[in-house]
């Protein structure tokens, strides 16, 4: 069986792009199931898949995240890869797909884990807002701000993986390309979802402007205008979608095994353990232990 990847909230799970590519294990937060619950539902994975690597966004509450780190001390097991990735919710579902269309290759899942902070890198994630005046996950400016009153504002905004923020023109989502964020110099299919903002800018000028090879609208995930700071936008995230490929990425990297718990990885820490590849140096000794005795 392939590596188990699991996700916090169902809306994380983005429609699989082929047949082979396996769904999500949903982890319930405490507040829908009790930690015998969650003990017995993670135990079944592990039994099944031998690994799980879980997604932990940043922006869950810090409940959920308790309850992660307390199900795998309780287990008291290795094979539990908890994975701090920071970005968008739209950007951490498409990198949460990636994850499940690798977990099906002959990675072993050390490799699949530490695979997660690569793919990142290749991941545009950003939002058509309407309003800007309680982001802060990209520096804006004071004129932002002060254009964030006008109702009929709307902003580019990319957040990964180079912060960049413009208003559009007047007229709304037409004829502001000169504000359009650069985009990857590489093959990929965009996924965009709406929110409280009727705007079609995403698909009708981005999506040409990036060249992306194909276009698909999810719903918003639930967390989105928390971490936009308002429900009047457009998400919207960018990839690699093409399994070769993001095969490809992953095998060109040197592969070490972890010097703590000895599972294979890629990069310069371990998925499943945290440790790094390399020991920290030694810290010098104080100088009046140094100094050799007379």
């Amino acid at each position: 069986m392939p590596t188990a990847i699991a996700v916090t909230s169902a809306d994380l799970v983005l429609p699989a792009p082929d047949r082979h590519t396996p769904g999500a294990a949903l982890l319930h937060p405490p507040g829908r199931q009790d930690l015998d619950g969650a003990l017995a539902e993670t135990s079944a994975l592990l039994e099944r898949h031998g690994h799980l690597v879980a997604v932990v966004p940043p922006w869950l509450p810090r409940a959920t995240v308790q309850r992660l780190h307390t199900v795998r001390a309780i287990l008291e097991t290795d094979r539990i890869a908890l994975l701090g990735i920071d970005l968008p919710p739209l950007g951490t579902a498409l990198l949460v797909r990636q994850l499940r269309q690798l977990s099906v290759c002959d990675f072993s899942p050390g490799v699949v884990a530490s695979a997660a902070r690569l793919l990142s890198h290749y991941i545009y994630a950003g939002a058509l807002l309407g309003s800007v005046a309680k982001l802060d996950r990209v520096p804006v400016g004071l004129k932002a701000h002060a254009r964030s009153w006008s109702p009929s504002a709307q902003f580019a905004v990319l957040a990964h993986p180079t912060p960049h923020l413009a208003k559009l023109g007047t007229a709304g989502a037409h004829g502001g390309g000169g504000a359009l964020p650069a985009g990857p110099e590489f093959a990929t299919h965009l996924t965009f979802a709406r929110g409280q903002l009727t705007s079609d800018w995403v698909a009708a000028e981005l999506a040409p402007a990036w060249q992306v090879q194909g276009v698909m609208e999810n719903p918003l995930p639930a967390d989105s205008p928390g971490w936009w700071g308002t429900p009047k936008l457009v998400e919207f995230a960018a990839g690699i979608p093409d399994l070769s490929v993001l095969y490809q990425l992953v095998a060109s990297v040197r592969r070490e095994e972890c010097r703590w718990c000895g599972l294979e990885l890629i990069g310069d820490r371990c998925g499943f353990c945290a440790a790094p590849l390399s020991a920290p140096p030694p810290q010098a000794a104080p100088a009046s232990t140094a100094r050799s005795r007379p």
